[in-house]
């Protein structure tokens, strides 16, 4: 059943979590059921993944060339997809829909943008509430990883305030986002008995 044996671990050896060596003497039947179980799940999960994989790539494949057949028409020679595509069923029973959105990053400038924004909110908080300093340096916080949520960020760069320095400081963080890649995205919805289009729950994103 175990499919996933590390081939550095020795015949009649299970390794620990801590990359030891035990002996399968010593290793309780219970143990030794409930790791095999587990290694059967990941062998087909892993198996799983790899059909997902094989599809989304047989699919971008498709779409491809469907859009290269709809260009022909026109003379038009594409040079690979670029932007979002929506294909559906004659019926509209079906929908597919292909996206691509922009991977950004914020580079060494966000530092400033943040100065200008502190010094904006220092100025405009004098005697007031705190709360609203708190509400904006909210869109500065980081996650686990250290990243800058891209949606704050946006959702601060909306507010239309008529200030020079805050101006600056929207500028500051336009100029620090960089793209850095592009990723496609794959939908597959079904219109429902009610008419709605659902989306099929199909976790392509990671694969």
């Amino acid at each position: 059943m175990n499919n996933l044996r590390e081939s550095n671990i020795p015949d009649g050896y299970f390794q620990n979590g801590s990359g030891h060596l035990v002996p399968a003497d010593l290793v309780s039947d219970i143990d030794k059921t409930r790791n095999d179980l587990v290694m059967e799940i990941v062998s087909k999960a892993n198996d799983l993944r790899g059909l997902l994989g094989d599809f989304k790539a047989d699919v971008f494949g498709d779409i491809q060339a469907f859009a290269e057949l709809a260009a022909e028409k026109y003379q038009v020679k594409l040079g690979g997809i670029k932007g979002n595509i929506t294909l559906s069923s004659y019926d509209g029973r079906y929908q597919v829909k292909l996206s691509q959105a922009d991977v950004k990053i914020f580079d060494e400038r966000l530092q400033a943008a943040k100065v200008l924004v502190d010094s904006c909110i220092h100025r405009w908080t004098e005697g007031s509430r705190i709360e609203i300093k708190a509400l904006v340096e909210h869109a500065f916080q980081t996650d686990r990883e250290g990243k800058i949520s891209l949606g704050r960020i946006y959702t601060l760069m909306q507010l239309d305030i008529d200030d020079e320095e805050w101006q600056q400081a929207m500028q500051a963080l336009r100029d620090s986002m960089q793209v850095v890649s592009t990723k496609s995205y794959l939908r597959i919805y079904e219109r429902n008995k009610q008419g709605k289009l659902e989306q099929m729950p199909i976790d392509l994103a990671g694969v």
